[in-house]
């Protein structure tokens, strides 16, 4: 990866607008409705479709929605989100959402807040109209899903960077799905962004931060181990869904 600024933001958007091409994830028309969590990932991505919709000539729109957890103790500023969305030209909205432990063990605080914030997304997104949610993984996420899913559940799959919903008229979109996570570290030191803190009561090493070890072990024992993986997701059509 260059160390070059001009190269990496050029890096960067080569890789962001390769990926919407490669899997068709936005269309004129479209109504996008943003996961924006606030941590760098979001925040790159609030950038982009931000410029991309200027781009187009807004042939597409762009919402953004920042969900915060009772009892989680969030360090973000909603007048710095509520800023960058301005500048990028998106309408945010804010939400507090709040849920009780289950019974069922294998629903963890974890899941449950995954959970949760996702129906948050998903009712938004049909209040106001918006045919695609937007969200923040990128192409790390997407390596790391996929060996979990071999490691836990024996299957070749992961997040798709496009999936059709089956029980709602919305479609899930990972613009950032051909971007690395080092790319992404790297513009958010670029840019400046200010960081998100969250102190979460539940949160602790999970399988997710472990299967980052095999990942590393995968890498060396080959270097283009990455993109061995993605070639392979791509050509077994793991990344698109419906």
């Amino acid at each position: 990866m260059s160390t070059d600024p001009r190269r990496l933001e050029r890096q960067l958007r080569r890789h962001f607008y390769a990926g919407i091409k490669r899997y068709a994830l936005i269309e004129k028309g479209d109504s996008i409705l943003l996961g924006l969590s606030g941590g760098k990932d979001s925040l790159a991505l609030l950038d982009l479709l931000g410029e991309a919709m200027k781009r187009s000539g807004r042939q597409f729109d762009v919402k953004a929605l920042h969900v915060r957890v009772a009892g989680v103790d969030y360090q973000s500023d909603a007048d710095y989100l509520t800023a960058k969305a301005k500048a990028a030209g998106v309408e945010i909205y804010f939400e507090e959402i709040s849920f009780e432990p289950d019974r069922n063990e294998r629903r963890s605080p974890c899941f449950l807040c995954a959970w949760h914030r996702r129906k948050a997304l998903f009712d938004l997104a049909q209040r106001l109209g918006c045919n695609k949610i937007a969200l923040g993984h990128h192409q790390d996420d997407i390596l790391r899903t996929a060996l979990m899913n071999l490691a836990h559940q024996g299957a070749f799959a992961t997040m798709p960077a496009r999936l059709t919903m089956r029980k709602f008229p919305v479609t899930i979109i990972r613009p950032l799905c051909m971007v690395s996570e080092a790319t992404l570290k790297a513009h958010a030191e670029i840019e400046g962004y200010q960081p998100l803190v969250k102190l979460c009561p539940h949160e602790k090493e999970s399988d997710r931060t472990r299967i980052e070890t095999v990942a590393e072990a995968f890498r060396a024992l080959n270097p283009d181990f990455r993109h061995s993986l993605w070639h392979a997701l791509d050509s077994a059509g793991k990344l698109t869904e419906g």
